[in-house]
């Protein structure tokens, strides 16, 4: 069998290097489901969802890879794991008596507090029974290098069903492919390089002219990416510090047709509806928990950074990252919910026009072939720099139930890696008409873990209320006579 390996991308591999004792970089999410035909007397049937996800794991072959390295390089690339065991990655745990959502939470702060395995594949999956309603929830671990918002959403409809009726079919066989030697991994590699340079060279005359207006447009887009923020460093808050490997995580949920009046009402979009929220929550946050005073709220540069995504439709189903980033400034020192909504519209809009997000996948796609050191220096620079305050990422998903071998999908919270320096991020998912938000938060540095929670409840009934201010029309200047 011929050996295998694929190399990861640069914005993948950032992900890796980002990675310290204290900054842990796996993506995750809470997932809660009633009771259905999983649940017995003697708890969750664990077999019955192992089988269910043996069957579909030729569908994600990411989840039987492991890393490797290219010597000299240090390029990390994933090869098949010969060692690969479906019950190492999918774990049984059970709650305590009474089984609360406090316990579920406690319990999702103490996994995430604990670093993936890199020399297995980068996923895991516990499955929690004893929950006070009967149901069970699910708890998903996997490293950022993996997986992005929108390639999370296309792994959902891999392993979960539209309707209660599931069927577990017989799993195709797998056989892992023999994984290069060194030596095998350079020679490849000089080989693969080669290559690109030289279909480079024979497309560059036919091409030559959309190359120049397209990079034109995107040294642009990359100019207007850079300037807004990437290279200065954002205010110090109680949100930001040295943070420990310690993690706490809350949720809450919001019914998606009151945002989407609220969008309606502001002519705004739901994104720019649920980043106002976050101002308004971020603003209470600081003046209660921070010591900032009204006056100096005006005067904090307080940014976000949120991830767009950049999937094509040719990407679907594709693990791994297609996002870039945007970076904007919160107006915390704005009193009005109505006004701050109208502030983060024009901020949004701006954003798009100026095409940060393909300015932000510029600057990334630039890089590409740089060594991995220098890719690695570049993304712990960048997390030293503290160029944002915080993650706050919303990934839309389906408006339909979905079902785990026969039981209902009650909400999904999603958890974004703490970035250093980072005491909190946000994420959002909107699913069969409710946003589920996850806050993921150092217990370190954030003492009470409840409160931005109350923050982001108020601040979405505060914007819920507001009106939008309508310019008032001028009258008409008289005519001369």
């Amino acid at each position: 069998m011929t050996a295998h390996y694929e190399k990861l991308s640069n914005l993948d591999a950032s992900f890796l290097a980002l990675e310290t004792r204290t900054t842990h970089m796996h993506v995750g999410a809470v997932a809660i489901f009633a009771s259905g035909p999983a649940i017995t007397e003697d708890g969750v049937d664990i077999g019955t969802i192992r089988r269910l996800i043996r069957s579909r794991l030729d569908l994600i072959p990411r989840y039987r890879q492991r890393l490797a390295k290219i010597p000299l390089e240090g390029s990390p690339v994933w090869v098949d794991d010969e060692h690969f065991h479906l019950d190492y990655h999918v774990r049984h745990i059970a709650l305590p008596h009474p089984g609360s959502t406090e316990q579920l939470k406690d319990l999702a702060g103490r996994l995430m507090s604990q670093q993936l395995d890199r020399s297995k594949p980068l996923w895991e999956l516990y499955v929690v029974e004893g929950l006070e309603d009967e149901g069970f929830a699910l708890i998903a671990k996997i490293h950022h290098c993996m997986i992005d918002g929108m390639s999370g959403v296309d792994l959902m409809a891999v392993l979960l069903d539209f309707t209660a009726e599931f069927e577990i079919n017989e799993p195709k066989p797998w056989l892992a492919r023999p994984a290069p030697n060194g030596t095998e991994l350079v020679v490849r590699e000089i080989s693969r390089s080669v290559s690109g340079v030289l279909a480079g060279i024979l497309k560059a005359p036919s091409e030559i002219g959309n190359w120049t207006s397209s990079w034109t447009d995107r040294a642009r887009a990359a100019a207007a990416s850079l300037s807004s923020g990437w290279l200065t460093q954002s205010a110090k808050t109680s949100l930001n510090g040295p943070i420990s490997g310690s993690r706490a995580f809350d949720w809450l949920q919001i019914p998606l047709g009151d945002v989407k009046r609220i969008k309606n009402e502001h002519n705004a979009t739901v994104n720019d509806v649920m980043l106002a929220i976050v101002a308004g929550a971020v603003r209470s946050y600081l003046v209660e928990a921070g010591g900032v005073s009204e006056e100096e709220l005006g005067e904090l540069e307080f940014r976000i950074m949120a991830p767009v995504s950049v999937r094509t439709q040719d990407d679907t189903g594709a693990l791994g990252n297609k996002v870039a980033m945007w970076l904007m400034e919160l107006p915390l020192g704005e009193p009005d919910p109505g006004k701050r909504m109208q502030i983060v519209t024009r901020a949004t809009r701006s954003l798009k026009e100026t095409d940060q997000a393909l300015g932000a996948s510029t600057l990334v796609e630039v890089s590409t072939g740089a060594p991995a050191t220098l890719v690695s220096l570049a993304a712990r620079l960048a997390g030293r720099a503290r160029p944002f305050n915080m993650t706050v990422t919303n990934v839309p998903g389906p408006q339909f139930p979905l079902y785990m071998a026969g039981s209902e999908m009650l909400a999904t919270y999603p958890l974004v890696p703490l970035w250093q320096s980072h005491g909190a991020g946000i994420a959002m998912f909107s699913v069969s008409g409710m946003i589920d938000i996850g806050i993921n938060m150092d217990r370190d540095l954030i003492e009470d873990t409840t409160r931005l929670s109350a923050c982001l409840e108020a601040s979405f009934e505060e914007l819920k209320a507001a009106k939008r201010k309508k310019t008032k029309k001028r009258p008409p200047m008289a005519r001369p006579t």
